[in-house]
C-alpha cells in the first residue's frame, strides 16, 4: 500500500528532477543535503543560492536571443533586473556578474548603484532605467548618475511633469523613456494603471516638451501587465496596442529606438507548474516584428525588466515543527518555530503560494495538516498550495523532528516583511544563510545575518 509522503508526491509530480532529489529519507536542493544545512545553522533558516539567479538569467536571454534569430529580427535583447526584488549586495553582485542592466524604483536604489560601481561591480555604460514616482531626492540622484559618467541613464516618466524637475542643460543632457497607462484586466478593481501616462496624451506631450528640447531625446517607451507576461487575449491585445503606438511615435522621433515591456515571466509556485519560455519569447518577438514590418517601421530594441524571475526561485526558508495541536475532529496543526506573516508575508497578503515540502522522515506514512506560526494572529497560518486546497507532512511520532520547506520565496519576501526591523509579536527575524558553488563546483555556505536580538528590537523601540 503507498501511504508513504514519497509515494503521495511522486504520484502527483515528477519527483525527483533537477532541482529536488530524495537522498535516505531526506530532501536535497539543488544537490544540497538540506539536512546538513540545518545540522549546521538551525532553523529557521532563510537560505538565497545564487547560482540559480544566473541560471534564470541565461534561460531568458538564450530564450530571446533565439526568439530574434528565428525571424530575423534587427534589434537587441536588453535583460534589466528590477532592485525591488531583492536589494542585497550578494543578489546585485551575483546579478551583475551575467552583465545586466538595472531597472530602479526610488532614490535609494541609486545610492546602490553607487556604491557597487564605487566596489567595481557596475559599468558605466550599464543602462540604468529609472522607474517610478519623481521625488526631489530621486531627481537628484539621477543627475548624480548622470554627472558620474553613467552613459545610460534612462528616467522613466510615470507623469507629465516630471521632466521638469530635471536640471537639464547643454552638459547634462537626458534620454528619457515614457510609461504607457496600460489598460488593467476587467478583474481590477480600476480600469486603467495609476502608474504612467495615458495613451492619447503621449504624443501631444512629447511634441510639446521634448521636440523643441535639443538636449532631451526620447529613447523608450515602456509598459507593463501587472497579471505577467501570460498567453491570453488580453496580453497580446496591450502589447500590439503599444507596438502601433510605437511606431507611431517612431514617425515624429526618430531617435526612439527601444521597447520596454517590463516584467511579468513567471515563476514555479508548485511542482507541476508548466510555462513555456520559450515560446512567449518567440510570440512577443515576432508580434513586435510584424507589427513594425506592417507599418514600415524598423524594429526597436526590446528590454524586459524581470524581478521575481531572477531572483526568486533561489530563495527557500526552512522550519522546524515545534509542536503538534488537535484542535478537533477534523483540524491537526503543525506549529512552526516562527511566524508566516514575519518571514513570509505574501502568504497572508496576496495568499501566494510557494512549492512546499518536508524536509525529512519521507518514507514515513503522511497526513492532511494545517500549519500555524507564532504570533498571536489568526492570519498567521498556511493550509493550501496553489495545485491543492490542503497540504500533507509525514506524520509525527515518538518526538521525532520534522522540518519543511518552502521554496521559490526570494523576491521581495525580506523588503515586505522589514528585515531587521520590527517583527508581529516581536518574532525574531531568522537567519540568512547564503550558499554558492566555488571553481570546483562544490557548494559552501555563508552566514550573512544571525537570527535577530532582543537588543537590536529594543533599541528601535527607543528602550
Amino acid at each position: 500500500m503507498k501511504n508513504k509522503y514519497i509515494d503521495l508526491i511522486q504520484q502527483a509530480f515528477e519527483l525527483p528532477n533537477d532541482e529536488f532529489t530524495i537522498e535516505d529519507g531526506n530532501l536535497n536542493w539543488f544537490g544540497i543535503p538540506l539536512m546538513d544545512v540545518i545540522k549546521q545553522y538551525g532553523t529557521p533558516l532563510r537560505i538565497a543560492y545564487l547560482p540559480k539567479i544566473g541560471e534564470n538569467i541565461k534561460r531568458a536571454r538564450r530564450a530571446f536571443n533565439v526568439a530574434m534569430a528565428k525571424v530575423d529580427y534587427q534589434g537587441d535583447y536588453n535583460y534589466c533586473y528590477c532592485t525591488k526584488s531583492s536589494h542585497f549586495s550578494f543578489v546585485m553582485e551575483e546579478v551583475l556578474k551575467n552583465n545586466v542592466h538595472i531597472e530602479t524604483s526610488s532614490a535609494f536604489d541609486i545610492n546602490i548603484l553607487e556604491n557597487l560601481y564605487e566596489n567595481g561591480h557596475l559599468k558605466t555604460d550599464t543602462y540604468i532605467l529609472c522607474n517610478g514616482f519623481k521625488r526631489p531626492q530621486y531627481v537628484e540622484n539621477i543627475e548624480n548618475l548622470v554627472d558620474l559618467g553613467f552613459k545610460n541613464v534612462i528616467p522613466i516618466l510615470d507623469n507629465k511633469f516630471e521632466l521638469d524637475l530635471f536640471n537639464i542643460t547643454s552638459k547634462r543632457k537626458f534620454k528619457i523613456g515614457i510609461r504607457i497607462a496600460a489598460e488593467e484586466e476587467p478583474k481590477f478593481d480600476f480600469y486603467t494603471s495609476r502608474l504612467g501616462i495615458r495613451y492619447n496624451d503621449i504624443l501631444p506631450y512629447c511634441m510639446e516638451k521634448i521636440k523643441p528640447n535639443k538636449n532631451v531625446s526620447l529613447k523608450m517607451l515602456h509598459f507593463f501587465i501587472n497579471t505577467g507576461i501570460r498567453d491570453t487575449a488580453y496580453y497580446w491585445n496591450e502589447l500590439n496596442k503599444v507596438v502601433a503606438l510605437y511606431c507611431e511615435m517612431k514617425k515624429s522621433f526618430p531617435e526612439l529606438d527601444s521597447l520596454n515591456i517590463g516584467g511579468g515571466f513567471p515563476i514555479q509556485a508548485h511542482l507541476d507548474f508548466i510555462y513555456d519560455y520559450e515560446y512567449m519569447a518567440e510570440e512577443i518577438v515576432a508580434q513586435i516584428k510584424n507589427g513594425c514590418k506592417n507599418n514600415g517601421i524598423e524594429e526597436p530594441h526590446i528590454f524586459t525588466e524581470f524581478g521575481s524571475y531572477t531572483v526568486g526561485e533561489s530563495g527557500a526558508m526552512l522550519y522546524s515543527i515545534i509542536n503538534q495541536k488537535q484542535q478537533n475532529d477534523r483540524e491537526l496543526w503543525n506549529m512552526i518555530d516562527s511566524s508566516f506573516m514575519t518571514t513570509l508575508p505574501d502568504t497572508w497578503a496576496i495568499n501566494q503560494r510557494f512549492v512546499f515540502l518536508a524536509i525529512n522522515n519521507w518514507y514515513k506514512e503522511y497526513e492532511r495538516v494545517h500549519m500555524g506560526g507564532l504570533t498571536c494572529d489568526s492570519e498567521d497560518f498556511y493550509n493550501a498550495e496553489a495545485h491543492s486546497n490542503a497540504i500533507f507532512m509525514p506524520k509525527i511520532t515518538g518526538g521525532e523532528e520534522q522540518y519543511v520547506g518552502f521554496f521559490h520565496m526570494g523576491a521581495y519576501q525580506e523588503s515586505l516583511g522589514g528585515f531587521g526591523g520590527i517583527q508581529h509579536c516581536l518574532i525574531p527575524g531568522p537567519k540568512l544563510v547564503v550558499i554558492d558553488r566555488d571553481e570546483t563546483g562544490e557548494w559552501y555556505t555563508k552566514l550573512f545575518a544571525k537570527e535577530q536580538s532582543y537588543k537590536s528590537m529594543l533599541k528601535i523601540l527607543g528602550y
